[in-house]
């Protein structure tokens, strides 16, 4: 197949380019250096291919608490993108089918995380402008699809991890920023500090599961909104621990910090949908996820775990 991934350099699009090239398709790899996608002439480059898939991952947003401190930005910006990745759709490649991806953060705090639930509610306050732009890019494939038959489908995954993240986000997500912490505190004897108090809790999904379960289900689903999580969750106490046991740190030398930010207290989806798709669903255990993703920061130590020295002088 001909397909065509916005957000291709992220940690995601990485993935996927490289799971889709294996399979044999020709891809099209679009990033912010060589398509800014807030012109809406951007995708003109792009006249003259038809494409048979297009994998919308391009948005505007980091973890932590960015969106604490951008939410008018977010809302221009991921707007802007959106809505000019659908409309070059419609109007130049109405035959193909995208997938895009959606946000656990959109659904309500106080809502079961099923898919019926998307659009009800309102999202994490924290979270709001982010989260309504991820469901307006639902809606925004419904109309099409209602108007115009589009073909398309809206994945929601839960936080990735595994090794490929990169290297020059100003934030992590949490389970990048445990291990970065906890390998610090091994390797130079730096306090560990994580954010709350540890009793708020995470879902995981390893990043190859999540490529390989995407790439199957944009095959079997058309014109759906399908969850892609592990269907548990854990603490990040018990995240840490793990961590720990994993490098042999001493968990009791942790310090919580509960001034900090730490968004929703539970984040786990329903994957009873998905289990539907595919009955068989495989995935990668946690603590070979970890240790993988471990590895990976041990083989990245320049780059992921500079000595302090070396960090000052950056």
């Amino acid at each position: 197949m001909n397909i065509v991934v916005t957000g291709a350099t992220g940690f995601l699009g990485t993935s996927l380019c490289r799971a889709l090239e294996a399979q044999g398709h020709k891809v099209t790899r679009l990033g912010s250096k060589n398509c800014d996608l807030r012109d809406a002439g951007s995708l003109d480059v792009l006249d003259g291919n038809d494409y048979d898939q297009i994998y919308h991952l391009a948005a505007w947003t980091q973890a932590g608490d960015f969106c604490l401190y951008h939410p008018g930005e977010q809302w221009v910006i991921n707007q802007q993108i959106n809505t000019n990745v659908l409309a070059w759709w419609q109007a130049k490649q109405p035959t193909a089918k995208l997938i895009c991806m959606g946000t656990s953060c959109a659904y309500a705090p106080d809502a079961d995380l099923v898919e019926e639930n998307y659009l009800k509610g309102e999202p994490i306050d924290s979270l709001f402008t982010y989260a309504m732009t991820k469901r307006m890019l639902y809606v925004g494939l419904l109309a099409l699809q209602k108007q115009f038959g589009l073909k398309s489908l809206c994945l929601v995954p839960s936080t990735l991890y595994g090794p490929g993240y990169h290297t020059e986000v100003r934030q992590m997500h949490f389970v990048f920023d445990l291990i970065r912490k906890i390998l610090r505190g091994k390797m130079y004897g730096e306090p560990v500090v994580l954010w709350g108090d540890g009793h708020q809790k995470r879902e995981l999904v390893f990043l190859e599961d999540f490529t390989r379960i995407a790439i199957e289900l944009a095959g079997k689903a058309d014109n759906d909104l399908i969850n892609i999580g592990a269907g548990a969750e854990f603490s990040i106490r018990e995240f840490a621990a793990s961590i720990c046991r994993a490098v042999d740190y001493d968990f009791d030398l942790i310090q919580f910090d509960t001034s900090r930010y730490v968004g929703a207290r539970s984040k786990c989806l329903v994957t009873n949908k998905l289990k539907t798709y595919i009955p068989d669903l495989e995935l990668t255990s946690l603590d070979v996820g970890l240790a993988t993703t471990i590895d990976w920061f041990l083989s990245e130590k320049d780059k992921l775990l500079p000595a302090p020295s070396d960090q000052a002088a950056r």
